[in-house]
């Protein structure tokens, strides 16, 4: 038997039992070097040809793994993300947060078509792509990969981007499981929390990926329980495949990700990746000598692999190059940043006349910045900057002279990113401009002092903030007119900024995370050097801790300024079998078009087993499009299972709730309607 006859006897027959048996026959053709092969990585770093003609360390071509040539099976050909492509000269979508902005999965699924075509036109199979993990502190150095602070935006984008790219025929990846949410001591940090807070914050969304039918899961770097993620049994056998029934294979992330061949193997780890470092023939074939494995963890990787090949690279359609950066996902990046970047402040300035005479400055007003220059930096040949989409639009724009400034400030790849260096050195002694978790959420002083300047010049000042995340505005906000979270907006940033500036397109984003009015009130970030790399993440973060401490924030989680305003009424509750549904009516009742996002939350009314319960979490949403003066009824159900919350003795439901709707989770407190299950 081959592969491709073990595909076709199970397309004629596409059962689990018929899928274990093709997988069971093929693996018993391999012989065990041939396994050794499939469960490791083959990638090596460019040669200096490739870095000649590309300037790239990092996959510059698919990176492999595994495959059998004799029997025809094809390996994993892994291309990173999540904002496009990492190969070739493809799109650059906007970052991750500013897509999770739009609070539309719609959108994010169209995003996940793309960016799978553009991925099958280069040779890849795998896309490394989708980042769901939590933020639970803004200054972590990875946050635009992810969708923000809230479990129910994590798992539904997740769902949206994973769906979409395995439709194609390509396997999708959610990473990094789990707790990864420190980025200068990844490779070092131990996480502890308790078993509720694991259940009920950090894993939702992998869980909710995995019955969505992602394929393939990312190990992180980090410890958990003092085990690395990558030989974590509670993670990897216990939780992802006999509490949630995951069919499909685990990756490691690449290099470091396993530490140990015998408990990675046991523990159910299926590849490593890129290189091979622990799985390799001479230390598996050692361990299987003194009985440390034994074959049946061999077979098990091998069987895992060929499961997920057979069942979904056939779906696979060849695609041209010309699909590569083309105008349509051009248009798509654009529509994307249009609808995710979010208005914080406008005290009547915005929009802008075409004829004003606009100034842009700053350090980000005629540079590319697109975000991290890690594993997820996408190389796209054209890239429009602030000033170069703002000179398109308005007639008298210029860098030197205007009576309204347009300030781009905030952060780039050197402030925040993946973070590459030694650890071994205090927080202090961390190069300058390294990347990794921000130092600070708020500006560099002399970006706070041109802000100033400016104003005190007599002139407007709309101030535009790159970033990840969320920056620190209360020391500087009284100096701006307007305020828009800019995020890293992709190769269409610039035109999406002069659409909304002068309202060709109006502000529709909402942020998926809470800006604080101090650093301090976020649950804290370890940094380097902060020895024994031990840190406890709790039960609380973001909304549901400002909720619980009833903290003022500055913006609250799901707020967005629009050119126009919205009412939302007529609240309705019911509870039938299995869902919660909630009808309401939204009003747009200004005098231009627009979208809003009408955001459901719940909070319960008592709980059974006496265990604290957040005041609210959110667990649902709906972006609305509306005509001036239009009203239209959003229909939201929510499945009474996500409702539930984690005991040691299973999932239970409380005995009633409350229901909160709004545009953010601070007006939604004021329109809320009790239910009983």
């Amino acid at each position: 038997m081959n592969f491709q006859e073990a595909v076709k006897e199970y397309q004629a027959n596409p059962t689990k039992e018929n899928l274990a048996k093709q997988t069971t026959a093929l693996t018993g053709e391999m012989t065990l070097d041939e396994k050794i092969y499939m469960i490791a990585g083959h990638g090596v770093w460019p040669t200096i040809k490739d870095y000649i003609k590309t300037q790239r360390y990092y996959n510059v071509h698919a990176l492999p793994a595994g495959g059998c040539k004799r029997l025809g099976v094809p390996p994993v050909l892994f291309t990173d993300g999540p904002r496009g492509v990492v190969m070739g000269k493809s799109t650059c979508f906007p970052v991750s947060m500013l897509r999770a902005s739009a609070f539309d999965t719609d959108l994010e699924y169209r995003i996940g078509k793309a960016i799978a075509a553009e991925a099958i036109a280069q040779g890849a199979n795998f896309f490394g792509g989708v980042c769901i993990n939590l933020v639970r502190n803004p200054r972590w150095g990875r946050t635009q990969e992810s969708y923000g602070e809230d479990p129910h935006v994590l798992g539904e984008f997740g769902v949206a981007l994973t769906k979409s790219v395995q439709e194609e025929g390509m396997i999708a990846c959610p990473k990094h499981y789990a707790l990864n949410s420190i980025e200068d001591l990844r490779f070092y940090v131990n996480v502890e929390c308790d078993n509720r807070t694991l259940h009920e914050v950090y894993l939702p969304h992998f869980k909710k990926c995995v019955e969505a039918g992602a394929l393939s899961v990312m190990g992180a770097y980090n410890r958990y329980d003092e085990f690395h993620c990558c030989g974590n049994k509670k993670l990897l056998a216990d939780i992802l495949r006999d509490e949630w029934g995951f069919d499909g294979f685990v990756m490691s992330d690449f290099v470091w990700g396993v530490r140990d061949t015998e408990q990675s193997l046991r523990a159910g780890l299926d590849i490593e990746m890129m290189v091979t470092l622990k799985y390799t023939k001479r230390k598996i074939k050692k361990l299987l000598k003194n009985g440390k494995v034994h074959q049946g963890h061999i077979d098990r990787a091998v069987k895992n692999i060929l499961g997920v090949l057979i069942r979904l690279l056939p779906k696979m359609q060849p695609r041209s190059m010309q699909v590569v950066g083309c105008p349509e996902h051009k248009a798509l990046a654009l529509e994307a940043a249009e609808k995710g970047m979010v208005l914080l402040k406008n005290d009547g300035l915005l929009p802008l006349a075409k004829d004003t005479a606009v100034m842009v400055t700053g350090p980000y007003a005629d540079v590319e910045n697109v975000g991290d220059h890690g594993s997820s930096r996408v190389y796209d040949p054209h890239v429009v900057t602030p000033f170069g989409g703002i000179k398109r639009v308005f007639s008298q724009a210029s860098l030197t002279d205007g009576e309204v400034a347009v300030v781009c400030v905030g952060s780039n790849s050197k402030k925040e990113g993946e973070y590459f260096l030694s650890t071994k050195y205090s927080l202090e002694q961390k190069p300058k401009d390294a990347g990794g978790d921000r130092a600070s959420l708020r500006l560099e002083p002399d970006e706070v002092d041109l802000i100033k300047r400016l104003k005190a010049e007599g002139k407007k000042v709309v101030v535009v903030l790159y970033s990840g995340c969320a920056i620190i505005t209360e020391d500087w906000k009284q100096y701006a007119d307007a305020i828009i979270m800019n995020y890293y907006s992709g190769c269409e940033g610039g035109t999406a900024l002069a659409n909304l500036l002068c309202g060709n397109r109006n502000f529709s984003g909402h942020l998926p995370f809470t800006v604080a009015l101090r650093e301090e009130d976020y649950p804290p970030i370890i940094g380097i050097g902060q020895k024994p790399y031990e840190i406890t993440y709790g039960y609380y973060h973001g909304y549901t801790l400002f909720d619980k401490e009833e903290k003022e924030v500055e913006y609250p989680f799901g707020f967005g300024l629009s050119y126009t305003d919205f009412a939302i009424s007529n609240v309705e509750v019911e509870s039938v079998a299995t869902d919660v549904k909630v009808k309401a009516m939204i009003k747009n009742t200004g005098k231009v078009d627009g979208a809003d996002v009408v955001q459901v939350y719940v909070g319960s009314k008592g709980a059974k087993d006496g265990a604290d319960r957040p005041v609210k979490l959110l667990k649902g949403f709906q972006r609305v499009e509306l005509q001036a003066g239009e009203s239209k009824t959003v229909e939201i159900s929510i499945p009474k299972d996500d409702l539930r919350f984690w005991t040691p003795g299973g999932w239970i439901l409380d005995d009633a709730y409350t229901v909160y709707v709004g545009d953010d989770s601070k007006k939604a407190m004021s329109c809320k309607v009790d239910v009983t299950m």
